[in-house]
């Protein structure tokens, strides 16, 4: 699971504080120590895009520094903080896989937390944890999801996301074990000090499986890809909540299924094209016969039915 964003403002601070020491006035660093900064949190075999999102909230913290009059100009301006795709990192969460994680669930909303992301492709653990037993609209099937990460976007405060049909079974389990005037969905993994991550590190393991990279990101991922194929993309992004930038940069997957169906479908096709394409020309030729047969008869209406006067009722001159 992608660290939480406090988590992250507190890595960095902690990392200018080291790398600066407390006592150094903001107006005193320059654009050169920023770079050297950068290069410290390299040498630390920091991953790049940890690197990057670390420069990205120095950013924002001299942006606001700025903003107060505290500095005249943003030292850490030109540093890169673009978060890039790593498609190595990407892993597809075939249905086999998740079957046996789910399984592998201690309690009803383990499940529940895990299919949110599988089969919801809901945020975790924020998304999940704002979800209230009000937002779920069972008569119309589907579901308000409040989303942190995306509140600062014109309408990005929430979106509506279907309960789809691998989703509804869990939903309906815990719904049935909750308490009467329970609020949240989740309730037994709200405390702060609760890692989602580590524990279903846990599950996978028990489940008998390899514990795959990013592991709610990749949750999210293998869920749009599937959706991709049902639906128009402009729907699945509103759905999942992202756009389809994003979902091309860091989401869609090309999964073995693409590959052996790009194998077999030719020949499949080819094959049903033949089949289609004789009965076709069968239905074609006894259509052909039978208009053939009565050819003949366009003949004689030809010849015979239509007079000197043609086909207009005769009518007396003016």
């Amino acid at each position: 699971m992608k660290q939480s964003t406090r988590t992250v403002y507190n890595h960095t601070r902690r990392c200018l504080l080291e790398f600066f020491g407390s006592e150094k006035p903001l107006k005193e660093i320059t654009p050169g120590d920023a770079d050297d900064w950068r290069l410290n949190l390299i040498s630390q075999e920091l991953a790049e895009n940890t690197v990057r999102r670390r420069c990205g909230i120095a950013k924002q913290f001299l942006t606001a520094a700025k903003r107060r009059g505290l500095v005249n100009e943003n030292p850490f301006e030109d540093l890169k903080s673009a978060i890039q795709a790593n498609a190595s990192r990407f892993y597809f969460v075939n249905r086999s896989e998740t079957e046996k994680v789910i399984e592998a669930c201690p309690d009803a909303e383990w499940r529940l937390l895990f299919a949110l992301s599988r089969y919801g492709g809901l945020r975790c653990p924020s998304e999940h944890l704002l979800l209230r037993w009000s937002d779920i609209n069972w008569e119309q099937g589907r579901m308000l999801v409040r989303s942190p990460k995306t509140e600062h976007h014109p309408g990005g405060e929430s979106r509506m996301v279907p309960i789809f049909p691998e989703l509804k079974p869990f939903l309906d389990e815990c719904f049935e074990l909750a308490e009467s005037g329970t609020e949240y969905v989740i309730t037994r993994y709200r405390d702060k000090n609760v890692n989602l991550r580590t524990q279903l590190q846990r599950i996978i393991r028990r489940a008998g499986l390899e514990v795959w990279p990013k592991l709610f990101q990749n949750l999210r991922s293998t869920r749009q890809t599937e959706l991709e194929e049902q639906f128009p993309s402009h729907v699945v992004c509103s759905w999942i909540g992202n756009t389809q930038a994003v979902a091309i940069k860091h989401y869609l997957q090309v999964t073995e299924d693409h590959f052996a169906k790009a194998v077999q479908n030719p020949v499949q096709q080819a094959h049903e094209t033949g089949r289609n394409d004789s009965q076709d020309n069968s239905a074609t030729l006894e259509q052909t016969s039978v208009l053939q047969g009565h050819a003949s008869d366009c003949g004689y209406v030809q010849k015979c039915l239509v007079g000197d006067t043609g086909l207009e009722p005769v009518t007396s001159r003016m």
